[in-house]
C-alpha cells in the first residue's frame, strides 16, 4: 500500500528517477518551456522551484548546493546570470503547466512545463488586462463630482501671482528590457543614478562593470560589453532589431 507516499516514483529506481528529473530540470531552465506528460511535470515542479528560490539569493553555499540538484555548468550560468533576475520579484510559482491532451500510442495525458516569467505573450496579455481594468467606489456619487467640479477654482491663481510651471521631468526606462540586465541590476543602476536607456547607451562597459562591482559580489559575473549597444536600439526605438540581437546573445552576452 502507498499510504502517506506522496511522491509519484514514475515506474522508477531512485537513482534513475533523480537522474531523469535532474535533465529536465536543466532542460527547463536552458529552454525555458518543455513537453512531457503531466506525470512528470509534476514531479519536475517540486523538484526545481525549490532550486530556482535559492538561485535568487546568490551565494557560494546555495550555488554548492543547486549544483549538486543539476550537474551541469552552462545550466548553472543560466539559471544564476539570467533566471534569477527574471523570477527576483516573484514569491513563488515559477512554473505553469498546460495540459495538451492525450498522446497516441499509451494514451498518456501531456502537457507543457514553463516558466512563467519568460512566456512574454501571456506576460502582454495580462498587463493589457491590468490596464484596461478599473475600479469604481461606492462612496463616490454626486459628492466627488462636486469635488471633481470644484477643483479648478481652487487651482486658479490671482492676477498679480506669477504663473509657475513645473519642467516636467524625464521619464525612467524600463532597464530591464535589455538582456542580461534584469530587475534587479536595473535596480542597482537606479540608485547609480542611470534611469534612461540613452544614459546606458552613453556609457562604455567599463563604466556599468564598475556600477556592478560596486554593488556587491552578487553581481561580479554579469558582462555588460552589449548593454550600451542594446540600450541605444531601444533609444532609438529599434526594437525589432534589439530583438533580432537579442536572440543572437546568450544572456547579454555574444555567444
Amino acid at each position: 500500500m502507498r499510504h502517506g507516499k506522496k511522491n509519484n516514483h514514475l515506474s522508477r529506481t531512485h537513482s534513475h528517477r533523480t537522474a531523469m528529473l535532474s535533465n529536465m530540470a536543466s532542460s527547463l531552465i536552458l529552454s525555458k518551456r518543455i513537453e512531457t506528460t503531466v506525470a512528470k511535470a509534476k514531479e519536475l515542479r517540486k523538484y526545481v522551484e525549490p532550486l530556482l528560490t535559492r538561485a535568487k539569493d546568490d551565494s557560494y553555499q546555495n550555488r554548492r548546493v543547486v549544483f549538486s540538484y543539476l550537474q551541469n555548468k552552462e545550466t548553472m550560468k543560466e539559471l544564476f546570470n539570467v533566471v534569477s533576475d527574471k523570477i527576483s520579484n516573484r514569491p513563488g510559482g515559477y512554473t505553469r503547466i498546460i495540459k495538451l491532451g492525450n498522446r497516441l500510442g499509451d494514451n498518456a495525458e501531456t502537457c507543457i512545463i514553463e516558466l512563467v516569467d519568460f512566456n512574454e505573450t501571456m506576460l502582454t496579455a495580462v498587463d493589457e488586462q491590468k490596464a484596461t481594468r478599473t475600479r469604481r467606489g461606492r462612496r463616490g456619487g454626486r459628492k466627488a463630482d462636486e469635488t471633481v467640479a470644484a477643483a479648478p477654482v481652487a487651482e486658479a491663481r490671482t492676477e498679480d501671482a506669477p504663473a509657475v510651471e513645473a519642467a516636467p521631468e524625464a521619464a525612467a526606462d524600463d532597464l530591464a528590457l535589455i538582456e542580461g540586465v534584469g530587475p534587479k541590476i536595473a535596480e542597482v543602476l537606479v540608485n547609480a543614478g542611470v534611469t534612461t536607456f540613452a544614459q546606458v547607451a552613453d556609457m562604455t562597459p567599463e563604466a556599468i562593470k564598475e556600477i556592478l562591482d560596486n554593488a556587491g559580489s552578487q553581481f561580479a559575473s554579469h558582462t555588460p560589453e552589449t548593454w550600451p549597444q542594446q540600450a541605444a536600439l531601444a533609444r532609438d526605438g529599434k526594437f525589432d532589431e534589439l530583438k533580432t540581437l537579442q536572440d543572437e546573445l546568450n544572456g547579454g552576452r555574444p555567444s
